[in-house]
């Protein structure tokens, strides 16, 4: 297959080229026109169009095993293509959490041969797994998830001597949920005080506020630098977390971050309109909190843009607050909600790339993956910069069926998906292929 004209998005930049495609990697690439396509080889005329690696999410929550009334592997892997991410790392807290190597083991056979999206997951850690996570394999699994604040599946790590010995001995890449469960407690406390049982949404970042999420980063910062461990901090949701990181080259890194998708777009004024449909952990805060975390992921004091994508039923969203889940659906339009920002000139479909797919490779080592490069596998996006495009509800192939971008009009559109060579979407259905692989990893 030869992919023709299209603006090619590579490390140095956009460039007009021809790309070849065989046996599921990128073979060839030349300067638009100097193709020589063979006979029987498929030609894709993609001129006004961009081509993009695939973005890589590096957090998920697509709920199978054991909450699949929400969504399962499958319905988000489809919803995943369909916007642009051909890769995802799906995290533990299902039902039952991958907390044993056999609990991760019985995820990816569920995975294999299954899913239109590649995939790895993180193994889980509680307050007495010590002995199953340091049996993890750092070349076929993409890192170590912590909950240093709440989470389904009673995988809460609140003991200092746990946090130490996993900090002090685990040699891979730990991802960490950060806030505080204390100063949680308390402001929930005091919110019932003021409201008893009917805490309006909007108060959703008064109790899990700045301060919750400062101190327990501050204490993963801390942990990190004592035992110079690997970690990777989710969710930036606050300016004050900014002090924690620095910018810089990734491979001169120990300690990286990530924003998510729903706190670069929504701000605390959304409350009003969006409700619970915005209801995440951490907390979608203050615009001055939104527009400082953008320039932290201009700055490279954030590394990578991810989703977070974590889906409820409706029914589930609808329950007054404390009942309330915090999550929703996010993977089917991140790309378009990244592309559309930078119409608003902050930021580059450049820096889009870069944030989404090639700083996520770097920082997870993944192996021919996140590039458009010769030898690399071919997971790849089709973009159309100028085809507008309404978020519907019929449109959504989230199992839960809703969406906080519903009424949304992006102006680019994902045209086509490959993951490794097998197209999965093309303009606007799904194609029923299992091309999907698990990632690998050169990590020493």
């Amino acid at each position: 297959m030869w992919i023709i004209g299209a603006e090619v998005f590579r490390v140095q930049g956009r460039e007009m080229a021809d790309v070849r495609i065989s046996e599921g990697k990128i073979v060839t690439i030349v300067p638009w026109g100097q193709s020589r396509p063979e006979s029987g080889e498929e030609v894709i005329n993609a001129k006004g169009k961009w081509l993009m690696p695939g973005a890589i999410d590096d957090q998920v929550h697509f709920r199978e095993p054991g909450l699949t009334h929400k969504a399962d592997l499958l319905s988000e892997s489809r919803a995943a293509v369909a916007g642009g991410i051909t890769s995802f790392m799906e995290m533990p807290n299902t039902k039952p959490p991958a907390t044993t190597q056999a609990l991760l083991a019985d995820k990816y056979t569920l995975a294999e041969g299954r899913l239109p999206a590649n995939y790895s997951f993180f193994m889980g850690t509680s307050n007495d797994n010590l002995d199953e996570i340091l049996k993890t394999d750092l070349s076929r699994v993409c890192g170590l998830k912590i909950f240093m604040g709440s989470s389904t599946g009673g995988m809460l790590v609140d003991k200092d001597s746990i946090l130490r010995e996993v900090f002090r001995q685990f040699p891979g890449i730990i991802a960490l949920h950060c806030e505080s469960e204390d100063h949680i407690r308390r402001n929930s406390e005091l919110a019932r005080q003021r409201f008893g049982e009917q805490v309006p949404m909007d108060y959703h970042p008064v109790i899990r506020d700045a301060e919750a999420c400062y101190a327990s980063s501050a204490r993963a910062v801390e942990l990190a630098t004592q035992y110079n461990t690997r970690i990777h901090i989710l969710h930036i949701s606050t300016e004050k977390e900014l002090s924690l990181f620095r910018p810089g080259p990734l491979e001169n890194k120990r300690i990286t971050s990530e924003a998510c998708i729903h706190h670069l777009w929504f701000s605390q004024e959304d409350y009003k309109v969006k409700g619970s449909r915005i209801k995440w952990n951490p907390a979608v805060k203050s615009m001055q909190d939104r527009d400082a975390i953008r320039q932290a992921l201009l700055d490279g004091r954030i590394d990578v843009v991810a989703t977070d994508h974590a889906p409820h039923t409706l029914e589930e969203k609808i329950q007054p607050y404390f009942d309330c889940p915090s999550g929703g659906p996010l993977v089917q339009h991140s790309v378009q909600a990244m592309l559309e920002l930078s119409l608003q000139g902050w930021i580059s479909p450049e820096q889009v790339v870069d944030k989404m797919a090639h700083q996520v490779a770097r920082l997870f080592k993944i192996k021919n993956r996140g590039f458009i490069e010769t030898g690399y596998q071919a997971d790849l996006i089709l973009v159309d910069p100028n085809h507008p495009e309404t978020v519907t509800k019929e449109g959504l192939l989230y199992k839960c069926g809703w969406s906080p971008m519903e009424g949304q009009t992006f102006q680019h559109r994902i045209e086509t998906t490959w993951v490794n060579g097998v197209k999965v979407w093309d303009k606007g259905q799904v194609i029923e292929a299992h091309s999907g692989m698990r990632m690998e990893f050169d990590r020493e």
